[in-house]
């Protein structure tokens, strides 16, 4: 067969097929920086200190991943609502965000593995009598729009009827400053955020009133669906956090407690 012929089909094909694109792995250690997109109002996840500078376990975690990865860390600070939207319209690369891995979700961003477990609780007010779950028929009670606790609290109050409401709310603090004023009566919330809003006395008056019974609740890092690289990567990245002992670490510095499985049984080993 003609050499010539070869390579100028081979040639060919290349020009049909393009220039290799780089993927968004590629890109964030070209520019030497890794933005992650998190949540500064759902402490000890991420908060901010009396400086002004944002802490928390979601950001130690963008701030070690940006490690390995050789680059700088640069944290986003975006609402809930905003974490898909964030990834989606380029102002971040990875959502370090506690973000549930739902099947509606997983339909516009791509989710690792579990990087995080949290258990819930309801979280009320001095007065309002509520010492259980089943305490909340009939209430106000009010969370973050489209999180894990919100659908499953407003599926529950919508059963029970008995008069009971659910409000919806943008931001974590916009909940915990409805539930001190009064506008509701309770909400549902992460232990730890609870556990951390309570001790920190920022909001007179609130306290835990019990467990809400659902199931754990594994959150991921989220990124582009289309970015498989960089999903790979992050996945193998929360492996090592595990393996190392760096995930038991980051959670006794911001929890205080032994840190929870994150393997599902029958599912993540």
């Amino acid at each position: 067969m003609n050499f010539k012929i070869i390579v100028g089909g081979l040639m060919a094909a290349a020009m049909v097929a393009g220039p290799a694109k780089a993927d968004k792995l590629d890109d964030i250690i070209a520019s030497g920086t890794l933005r992650c997109a998190v949540v500064l109002d759902f402490p000890p996840m991420g908060s901010r200190d009396e400086n002004n500078e944002p802490i928390g376990f979601d950001v130690d975690y963008c701030n070690d991943l940006a490690k390995a990865l050789g680059v700088e860390a640069e944290i986003v600070e975006t609402p809930f609502p905003d974490r898909i939207p964030a990834l989606v319209s380029g102002r971040a690369d990875v959502g370090v965000a506690s973000t549930s891995d739902t099947l509606e979700r997983a339909k516009t961003a791509g989710f690792t593995i579990p990087y995080f477990a949290f258990t819930n609780v309801v979280l009320t007010r001095d007065g309002t009598e509520i010492d259980g779950y089943e305490s909340l028929k009939g209430r106000t009670v009010g969370s973050v729009a489209g999180t894990y606790e919100a659908i499953a609290l407003e599926e529950d109050i919508k059963k029970w009827g008995e008069g009971g409401s659910f409000r919806p709310y943008q931001s974590q603090a916009d909940v915990f400053l409805a539930l001190s004023q009064g506008q509701i009566d309770a909400t549902v919330v992460t232990s730890t955020v609870a556990s951390s809003i309570v001790e920190s006395g920022r909001y007179e008056g609130l306290t835990i009133g019990g467990d809400a019974p659902y199931l754990p609740d594994y959150v991921s890092l989220i990124t582009l669906r289309s970015e498989y690289g960089l999903l790979n990567y992050l996945d193998l990245f929360i492996n090592q956090q595990v393996r190392t002992g760096r995930y038991a670490e980051l959670y006794d510095k911001w929890v205080g407690s032994e840190a929870p499985d994150l393997t599902v049984n029958k599912v993540y080993r």
